[in-house]
């Protein structure tokens, strides 16, 4: 573990100092996570989730081999816009795969970069991270936090899909910080799930992912330090950002953020940059999450926990040991993924905190959610029709906003 990585708790103990503030509960089994069971590489080598219906769901990110429907959602208009916005995502992961055997932004670090500065910038911490996160937003990111290096949310190995195996983690061993962004899924689209059209907000996401992640990593190696970009590779997004003061956990699990909500994609950039941590942050998810069943009722499959949060049992492969937390059932919800040839939002679009806060009496709901008032604000969010679904036909009929 980096010597200048949060301060860990008493000895034997997996639980650091920062535990506390972000509400992580974590037990003495904790084992960090093996990229090979993530349900996607599972759907590659495991015979029991590998399937026909697997492989079409995933042809039909090429948009001759989806399998068009009259139903709205699911229409030709539908998956050609879903996978032009996975266009970007999906080219840079392509690039090296077969020559490199690397899956970028999905299964290893980015690697296309420029050479940097050679002299380095010798401005303090707190300057460098105040311009980090001006040049950040400039680049595209909607929020950016930063978060002390913490070796347990990285992979224990990440995965060779085409030699079927482990992969050593190919990050440096002296990183000291970890830049986290997002950025926001669009709201309306969303509104659509379940639909082949909604799954262009995922797409375009990531795509803005990319953009802001590479340009950000680009400004710090020119500012002489070393920057490696992830996507979804390499380690796990959501506890780092949750300890980079970005949002909260949800019992959907997912993160919710005070500006979007669950609506956002995220990506990292692991750097040896000097900078100064941001400190988590409480706007009262765990309480709302604690007594709202929105997410849970609202899955078809019921792959979101209806309880309290609890340790994961070590018969769940895909599932993160050693932390208290709501996990959802992966096989469960990859499977209905796969059944309707198109991503799922739904725990999204029906999350209390799934809104435009541009509007004044949304940011009065999030405050309701945020103290004694949450109830009220989950009444409130139920008799307003909040998270009712809207057709696609809608989405392709109202005007650009």
């Amino acid at each position: 573990m980096n010597a200048l990585a949060v301060e860990q708790a008493p000895s034997g103990s997996p639980s650091k100092h920062i535990d506390a503030a972000t509400g992580f509960e974590i037990s003495a089994e904790f084992q960090r996570f093996n990229q090979k069971y993530d349900m996607f590489n599972r759907a590659i080598w495991d015979e029991e989730v590998r399937s026909e219906r697997s492989r079409r769901f995933f042809e039909s990110y090429f948009t001759d081999l989806a399998q068009f429907r009259k139903v709205e959602g699911f229409q030709q208009r539908d998956y050609a816009l879903r996978n032009a916005a996975w266009y970007i995502a999906d080219f840079t992961a392509d690039l090296l795969e077969t020559t490199e055997d690397r899956k970028e932004g999905f299964l290893d670090t980015y690697t296309m970069f420029r050479e940097g500065a050679t002299r380095k910038s010798e401005a303090p911490p707190a300057v460098h991270s105040a311009e980090l996160k001006r040049a950040g937003r400039f680049l595209g990111a909607d929020a950016i936090g930063i978060c002390d290096y913490d070796e347990r949310w990285v992979y224990s190995h990440n995965y060779s899909r085409q030699h079927g195996s482990n992969k050593d983690i190919d990050l440096p061993p002296d990183l000291t910080h970890t830049v986290v962004i997002v950025n926001e899924m669009d709201h309306a689209t969303i509104q659509t799930v379940p639909s082949a059209l909604s799954g262009s907000a995922t797409g375009q996401g990531y795509s803005r992912d990319i953009i802001a992640v590479l340009s950000i990593t680009q400004y710090i190696r020119n500012l002489g330090y070393r920057a490696v970009a992830s996507l979804n590779d390499t380690a796990l997004s959501i506890p780092l950002a949750i300890q980079a003061g970005l949002g909260q956990y949800g019992r959907h699990g997912l993160l919710i953020t005070p500006q979007f909500g669950p609506r956002v994609r995220i990506a990292k950039i692991f750097t040896d940059m000097p900078l100064v941590a941001d400190a988590p942050i409480d706007f009262g998810v765990s309480e709302t999450c604690a007594i709202c069943r929105r997410c849970s009722s609202g899955c078809p499959v019921k792959a979101i926990p209806a309880g309290a949060p609890k340790f994961e049992s070590a018969e769940a492969i895909s599932h993160l040991k050693g932390v208290k937390k709501w996990t959802i059932n992966a096989a469960k919800c990859f499977q209905f993924w796969v059944n309707q040839g198109t991503d799922c939002s739904i725990c999204i679009r029906v999350c209390p905190y799934n809104k435009d806060f541009s509007r004044p009496f949304n940011r009065l709901l999030r405050w309701m959610l945020s103290n004694r008032w949450r109830r009220l604000a989950l009444w409130l969010d139920r008799k307003l029709n909040y998270g009712k679904r809207k057709t696609a036909g809608w989405w392709w009929r109202r005007l650009p906003s």
